[in-house]
């Protein structure tokens, strides 16, 4: 419904980058990773978001970096869509306990997140983290058929809980990479994450 909207799927998941992350400037290769389209694609929707006034843009250190432009007349109402958790899965996309059920078949889950290309709006490198005690190889397929239905390359990584509440205890930098961002909770059985918020 957004890409209708808006017209392009390239300008979409940057907006939602850009609006989720205000405080955050992103040089154009950045962005082409964060997102993952093509380039020129990037380059163009930058240039024609520079031009109504949108996105700004700085050069440092020999490189063109860019961001939101928060003094934009419509800054806080595009904000606002951008940055709305009803908004950030498409409405063919399975329900929040739907897939939490596909992930405690992998044995003795605590918590999983998404994040990444998973989440409109991340920039977290980690699309899935699963924490607890996972088959490996129940794991890898179910990635696998997650990488088919998305037509995407999926990274993912486990941690036991032990050392996941120890991560996150001393705000270790793995961790905060993936918290500091959108990013979508399926499972918390220790319900650890909401006393975090």
């Amino acid at each position: 419904m957004i890409d209708a909207l808006f017209g392009s799927k390239t300008r979409v998941k940057l907006l939602y980058l850009l609006f989720n992350n205000p405080e955050r400037s992103f040089y154009v290769r950045e962005i082409t990773r964060k997102i993952d389209e093509q380039i020129n694609s990037v380059r163009r929707e930058l240039s024609n978001m520079l031009e109504i006034g949108i996105a700004k843009s700085e050069n440092k250190n020999n490189r063109l970096y860019y961001r939101a432009n928060e003094e934009h007349p419509f800054y806080e109402p595009l904000r606002h869509i951008f940055t709305s958790t009803a908004l950030l899965s498409d409405e063919t996309e399975p329900d929040v306990d739907e897939r939490a059920k596909r992930f405690k078949t992998l044995g003795d889950v605590r918590a999983v997140l998404l994040a990444g290309k998973l989440v409109p709006g991340s920039i977290s490198d980690v699309d899935i983290l699963v924490v607890g005690d996972v088959s490996k190889v129940k794991l890898k397929n179910l990635v696998k058929a997650m990488e088919k239905e998305n037509d995407i390359s999926i990274s993912y990584s486990t941690l036991a809980y032990e050392d996941f509440y120890y991560r996150l205890s001393v705000r270790d930098k793995f961790l905060d990479d993936i918290l500091g961002t959108q990013h979508t909770v399926l499972i918390d059985t220790e319900k650890i994450l909401s006393r975090e918020t």
